[in-house]
């Protein structure tokens, strides 16, 4: 008697597509968190006195676990060995983790006076901690979900659902890169884009045990399929896919490439500040650009990938269109904000290419039961770069300015020593005094970078004389008794911040004290990083025409 063959779930295009949207959700409140904080870099120097060192060293903690402890390679042996099923959930379950302590570090409750860790502020390690664990989650997650993928889209649309799927997270890092500042300043706290971050994290995990029930389904429904039987994986394979050329050159793209884009994204509100004077709450506004394109682009490479082929040829287009925008970004007269705006968009074109067509060529040239372990190897390379390249672009910045973290420094100084000579009169409890502090020292400090009329200089010409001394001293304005005369104490506080950001803001300008940090070296690596992507991009289309594995050959399977 013949066995029926049951129909696969996976050939509903309602089930697949319904799983593709459910996962996708999932990395989209992965991609939120990983990049919430690069839009509060000022916040978080003006707030929580953290340097540009102390901001790189939080975010190459991004990699330290998966890295050093090989977790990414763990999590690819495991997902081979496990499912995605397992690894999934345990992934996003670690993602939760992480965020929480993340944002605990930085929230209110954490205790002052701490102290360091290994020589480093307590604060910072603790927030780099909790990043580090959330990073084992998010990269296990994307290693995973590009599984799903094959799984469900293997012969059929792949390269688009990865494009739609990169879309989903790319939005998310829009929401990270736009939302988080103005909330902050809001709330005139740090922290709450953090809190808000991990709640919408627990719904991503909500939302993959749904995934889950379905991938039961899909099981089941393929449980009476005669297919040929593979080998089960083997951990000696390891070795097999680190042998393979191929492997290595997408691997090592695939690093390059990312180099030159996300770290430049945790530090771009940063540079859009600094550089074409926009407005701190408007700032984030032009990175966000970037993963916009990437909403409606990655979809549309993908299809083209599937129908058209010529995958090789769309990564050195990319490659191209990054060594433009990062060599346009390193021109120091190049500074109108309109021209940030439309190099911004170039750059989220490339960030679509490149990927759309570099992670559904991986099954092309590595077997389908060593995918969970290829991808985590290329994630665990990839996290060398993410780690090592934020804080190497920390160092190019404070070398190239290095008066401006002091100068700072010396700003919030002033604005402390101000509110603790009014303090009687004020009456704040402690949160007050400090929620009061950095508002009014983040708004010196924007004013200042605001103003046309303001040439910070990079030397120390002028700046040692005042050391924390420039604003108390000068205080003339606002006379104690005239403060008493106010009749409540916002009244109080806004007399007290006018008159910082009014001595504060003439002192500045006439000694020229540096507070603008100057973006070109910086650049310049990013575009070294994309000269570099370029040459293994024509490097792999080389030895695609040797292996014949058929980057340049559509992926939808014609019956």
């Amino acid at each position: 008697m013949s066995q029926i063959k049951s129909v696969s779930l996976r050939e509903s295009p309602v089930a697949r597509w319904t799983a593709l949207g459910i996962v996708s959700f999932t990395m989209l409140c992965g991609y939120f968190i990983a990049d919430a904080m690069s839009p509060l870099k000022p916040l978080l120097e003006s707030q929580l006195l953290w340097s540009s060192i102390d901001y790189s060293l939080f975010t190459s903690a991004y990699g330290w676990f998966n890295v050093f402890l090989l977790m990414l390679i763990f999590g690819g042996i495991i997902l081979d060995k496990m499912g995605v099923r397992f690894t999934g959930l345990a992934s996003t379950a670690v993602m939760v983790i992480g965020a929480a302590i993340k944002y605990f570090a930085i929230s209110p409750f954490f205790p002052d006076n701490v102290g360091t860790i290994l020589g480093i502020k307590a604060q910072v390690m603790i927030a780099a901690l909790g990043y580090a664990t959330f990073a084992v989650g998010v990269e296990i997650a994307g290693i995973t979900v590009s599984r799903v993928i094959v799984k469900w889209f293997k012969g059929k649309e792949m390269a688009l659902a990865m494009g739609l799927q990169m879309a989903t997270a790319r939005l998310g890092t829009l929401l990270a890169v736009a939302i988080p500042l103005p909330v902050a300043k809001h709330f005139n706290d740090v922290s709450v884009p953090i809190l808000f971050g991990v709640l919408l994290l627990c719904i991503g995990l909500i939302a993959y045990i749904v995934y889950v029930q379905m991938d039961k389904k899909l099981e089941a429904s393929e449980a009476n399929d005669e297919k040929e039987e593979e080998e089960p994986f083997k951990v000696s394979e390891v070795f097999t896919i680190i042998k393979n050329k191929g492997f290595w050159l997408i691997a090592i793209l695939c690093v390059l490439f990312y180099s030159a884009v996300f770290p430049w994204i945790k530090f771009a509100t940063d540079m859009v500040i600094n550089k074409y004077q926009v407005n701190p709450d408007l700032a984030g506004l032009i990175p966000s650009v970037l993963p916009l394109g990437t909403l409606f682009l990655t979809p549309l490479f993908g299809n083209i990938y599937d129908r058209k082929g010529k995958g090789a040829s769309i990564m050195i287009l990319g490659a191209l269109l990054l060594i433009f925008v990062h060599a346009i970004f390193s021109i120091p007269f190049l500074n109108n904000w309109v021209l940030a705006i439309g190099v911004t968009i170039v750059l989220g074109i490339a960030l679509s290419l490149v990927p759309s067509a570099m992670w559904p060529s991986v099954p092309k040239i590595i077997p389908e039961r060593q995918l969970g372990t290829a991808y985590a190897l290329i994630f665990w390379i990839q996290n060398w770069g993410l780690m090592g390249v934020p804080l190497l672009i920390g160092l190019v910045l404070n070398s190239a300015n290095p008066t401006v973290y002091k100068a700072k420094e010396m700003v919030k100084s002033g604005v402390i020593e101000t509110y603790e000579q009014f303090q009687p009169s004020l009456g704040l409890n402690k949160i007050e005094f400090e929620k009061a502090v950095d508002k009014t020292t983040t708004a010196l400090i924007n004013e200042v970078l605001l103003k046309s009329d303001y040439e910070g200089v990079q030397d120390t010409v002028g700046f040692a004389a005042f050391k924390n001394e420039w604003i108390h001293k000068n205080i003339t304005a606002l006379p104690l008794e005239k403060l008493n005369s106010f009749q409540d104490k916002n009244q109080k506080l806004r007399a007290v911040e006018n008159t910082c950001l009014e001595i504060g803001y003439s002192e500045i300008v006439k000694n020229k004290i540096a507070l603008r940090y100057d973006y070109t070296r910086p650049s310049l690596v990013f575009m070294i990083f994309g000269v570099l992507a370029l040459l293994f991009a024509f490097l792999l289309k080389k030895e695609d025409k040797a292996k014949n594995y058929g980057l340049e050959l559509p992926n939808i399977q014609k019956e």
